[in-house]
């Protein structure tokens, strides 16, 4: 994998002047990819400074040019597919089904997005004087900071950095410490498909360094931010106290209903990518699947079986589904929150294996509401069936929890399911589909503690 050992500033490649240095591992393997040096406060300066003086004139360039652009980053992102492969592999531990939604999704955003600069439309409103007319102007925000996460790093940067670049503004983008490369493939793509200088920024370093700094700084005018709903609350704060406009995409712990008249292999088809796709890192990954008594054992039977069947091992292999945690601090994370159900009464119906950063799947089933991988959000391996005895129960079950992010419903009656969706508590819902599905030009966000925005 090609090192990334700078800061993308302005255009320029330059080493970052930041106290630390910090390392880029191989989450399956363990092996140091590389190190760099942290941005520094002055980077972040020089970032914002960079975006402000390019969006001026980038706000000026005709519709034409700008999808002209867009054309050329959609080309360059095909082109891109081996190194965008590579460094997923290598710093993420991402299995080929994840590799291959990041790779098609980052694709779609870019065609989608080159329609965007002819639909910065405004409108003509009456007026109660007489000569006057209200004229209303949509306009550019200006500098949008775009704070990435670790587990999908590139089409969860890219969900905001192409529409808001496409809608006239620059973008300071700060990675995740534990995935920089995915973001500097993103700066190297921008770059190789003709953007002017400084309309993208990209800066990886320490949050203990930067992350409050690049949240608060006056430059910024809007914050986009995927990640933790703990630190989501903080940025919040943070953005609040500097009256800016704020998007969080935050945790979630995301039911799976199975109703009464559900087939049975059609909720395990569904199930199994809904918990185990990218190891269960995914904000949308199925946490609880909620089966109603008529359904409960066949369906505790058959689901178990396919997960044991699913293979585990190095991302590289492409049979592989279920790959590496991120790192070790996650594995522990996880692993605690596996023995503690197991003790508070669950049963066991499949029993991961760690090797390294490699989990295996759990599966627990008889799990209550308040049984820690229930009531929290696992981001790993592991999946919980609970038991609901009618419908309404089990819309009860889903919605008792903080988060609100995505759902499914699985029944042999579309009508019904979606009525079913319509009372669960979450910022989308599935009906026969796993809970982990989005499309470019659909709104995307969570309610209670699952974000903020769309």
């Amino acid at each position: 994998m090609k090192t990334y050992t700078e800061q993308f500033i302005g255009g320029i490649w330059r080493e970052g002047s930041g106290d630390s240095v910090l390392e880029n591992r191989n989450p399956y393997t363990d092996e140091l990819l590389y190190t760099y040096r942290s941005a520094s406060r002055a980077d972040i300066d020089d970032a914002y400074s960079a975006a402000i003086a390019a969006q001026r004139e980038w706000a000026r360039v005709l519709p034409a040019a700008k999808a002209t652009l867009f054309e050329r980053l959609r080309e360059t992102i095909v082109a891109f597919a081996p190194v965008i492969d590579e460094c997923l592999i290598m710093e993420c531990g991402s299995p080929k089904s994840k590799r291959e939604m990041e790779k098609a999704g980052s694709v779609g955003l870019a065609r989608m997005c080159v329609r965007f600069p002819y639909q910065m439309e405004g409108k003509i409103q009456p007026s109660d004087t007489p000569g006057q007319e209200n004229y209303i102007y949509r306009t550019p925000k200006g500098v949008v900071c775009v704070i990435a996460p670790w587990n999908v790093p590139f089409v969860l940067a890219l969900r905001s950095v192409i529409p808001a670049i496409a809608c006239g503004n620059a973008v300071v983008l700060k990675s995740s410490s534990d995935t920089p490369a995915s973001s500097f493939v993103i700066a190297e793509m921008f770059e190789q498909a003709g953007f002017p200088k400084g309309v993208l920024n990209v800066v990886a370093g320490a949050g203990r360094e930067i992350g409050d700094y690049i949240v608060t700084h006056p430059s910024a005018s809007s914050i986009s931010f995927t990640g933790s709903t703990e630190v989501g609350r903080r940025i919040g704060r943070l953005a609040g106290e500097s009256i800016k406009d704020v998007s969080l995409e935050l945790g979630g712990n995301n039911p799976f209903i199975v109703l009464g008249d559900a087939d049975v292999g059609m909720a395990v088809a569904a199930g199994i990518p809904g918990a185990f796709f990218n190891q269960g890192q995914i904000c949308m990954a199925t946490n609880r699947i909620i089966v109603v008594r008529e359904r409960y054992d066949a369906f505790c039977t058959a689901f178990a079986g396919a997960v044991s069947d699913l293979k585990s091992g190095d991302p590289a292999d492409d049979a592989v589904f279920v790959g590496p945690l991120i790192n070790k601090k996650q594995v522990d994370d996880v692993l605690a929150l596996v023995e503690a159900t197991e003790n508070a009464g669950a049963r066991v119906l499949v029993r991961g294996e760690l090797r390294g950063n490699l989990m295996t799947p759990w599966l627990f089933a008889d799990v209550t509401n308040d049984m820690p991988a229930a009531a929290n959000e696992t981001f790993g391996p592991v999946c919980s069936i609970l038991r609901a005895e009618d419908e309404d129960d089990a819309v009860r079950i889903a919605n008792e929890t903080e988060y609100g992010l995505s759902s499914s419903v699985i029944t042999n009656d579309r009508w019904r399911g979606l009525q079913v969706a319509r009372r669960i508590e979450s910022g989308m819902t599935h009906v026969n589909d796993s809970s982990i599905g989005t499309e470019p030009h659909v709104m995307f966000g969570g309610e209670k503690a699952s974000g903020l925005g769309r």
